[in-house]
């Protein structure tokens, strides 16, 4: 078990749910290592009982995990279009113009940073999986191959760059010396300058049985309260707070120094409150989510054994690290679900990790016909829905899991 919390330092002996084990969720196998060993360590989430944040141990590190990386952001229709409005309205709210300079820590393939470029605004991105940092060069996207972090952050600042806005989209989650991290952020921010962090949040998790979204790559689930007391300790303050769909329910945080003249908005009183509402502040608020993600359990393998007795056939549309969770908690293999499909070349001829379900092209399923498609990313279900939908013309029909069994 994890000895002490990642921000406070406080003993962990309160868990928020045991997952069991599986692999990690984007370690996709070749089919040439069928037959090779798989790694599996525990998925079992912790509750600070002093900060309340919501953490899982560090099995691998983020060099291990993310050196080489099979997510790509620009596969997904849904989040160009959110990443493009982002960047209309941060040039107009900060007049961000050629004198302005652009940060994005965890830039992926330049899916952001090249809205704001074709504006000529100077941008500079900083993504550690070198795979996926080529993909935003090719773009034109100037990127540093490095986990960021105060280090970076201090050098970065000695050659001369000061962020008028830095950007980090559902990575905060992601590093396992969130103290360090965010360090980096006060110390690379211009003095009127201002950051924006994106992140699911805790309390959509909790009510919505986001169960699948805790994976190894997510050290961190965070509640807007628990990230205010990280930035305090780095001098840094949330003044506005937006609530997005993305991702299930995220946080769109706006922070700049402590010391900054920007007026705290209503927006980070209402959140807070809510939170407050749903007891995220004590430890009764954590206390029945491992019951109820048991109960969805039996739910989704009910559906599935009755499925499978009537001699219907099911493949699934998507290979993200949340499906991999929910596959390899229920014990899905393809004596349930033959196969599934993704949009990325870089999953595509590949076998899920743990459940060994092999990906194909999404071609596949007009192929084959199947009787049921069972959207994992959950998030996405209205855009792969609208792009899957002549699946109704024999019949087929669309399932998700979360936050319950919903067939249409």
């Amino acid at each position: 078990m994890l000895s002490k919390c990642r921000f406070c330092g406080a003993p962990l002996s309160f868990t928020f749910i045991d997952l069991a084990s599986s692999p990690l969720s984007n370690s996709y196998i070749n089919p040439e290592r069928i037959g090779a060993m798989e790694p599996f360590y525990p998925l079992h989430v912790y509750v600070c009982e002093r900060c309340f944040l919501v953490q899982l141990e560090e099995f691998e590190s983020p060099q291990s995990i993310f050196g080489d990386y099979a997510y790509f952001s620009s596969f997904s229709t849904s989040w160009l279009d959110h990443a493009k409005r982002y960047t209309e309205k941060m040039v107009a709210e900060l007049s961000l113009n050629t004198n302005s300079q652009v940060v994005e820590i965890a830039s992926n393939d330049g899916y952001l940073l090249q809205y704001f470029k074709e504006r000529n605004i100077p941008v500079l991105g900083v993504e550690p999986a070198k795979n996926v940092a080529a993909e935003a060069v090719k773009k034109g996207i100037p990127t540093e191959t490095e986990f960021f972090g105060a280090a970076q952050a201090a050098a970065m600042c000695a050659r001369g760059i000061a962020a008028d806005l830095m950007t980090a989209n559902n990575v905060l989650a992601h590093v396992p010396d969130i103290n360090d991290f965010v360090e980096g952020f006060r110390l690379l921010l211009a003095k009127e300058g201002i950051i924006t962090f994106e992140f699911p949040h805790l309390l959509r998790l909790i009510e919505e049985l986001q169960f699948d979204t805790i994976y190894h790559e997510h050290f961190s689930y965070l509640s807007l309260s628990v990230v205010m007391r990280i930035l305090q300790a780095h001098e840094l303050r949330v003044f506005k707070v937006e609530e997005l769909p993305t991702h299930g329910g995220s946080l769109r945080l706006y922070v700049c120094h402590r010391m900054s003249e920007r007026l705290t908005d209503s927006s980070v009183s209402r959140v807070v409150e809510a939170e407050h509402q749903a007891k995220l502040d004590t430890l009764e608020g954590y206390m029945n989510f491992e019951l109820a993600v048991q109960t969805l359990k039996r739910k989704i393998l009910g559906f599935l054994i009755q499925a499978k007795d009537e001699g219907k056939a099911i493949a699934a549309y998507g290979a993200p690290a949340k499906g991999n969770t929910l596959l390899n908690y229920c014990g899905i293999r393809t004596d349930f679900i033959d196969y599934t499909v993704d949009r990325s070349p870089a999953k595509q001829d590949s076998l899920l990790p743990g459940s060994r379900i092999p990906v194909y092209a999404p071609e596949k399923i007009f192929e084959t016909r199947p009787d049921y498609v069972v959207i994992l990313p959950w998030n996405l279900k209205d855009e792969i829905s609208g792009q899957m939908a002549e699946i109704s013309r024999w019949g087929g029909k669309f399932v998700t899991f979360v936050p319950n069994v919903e067939v249409w």
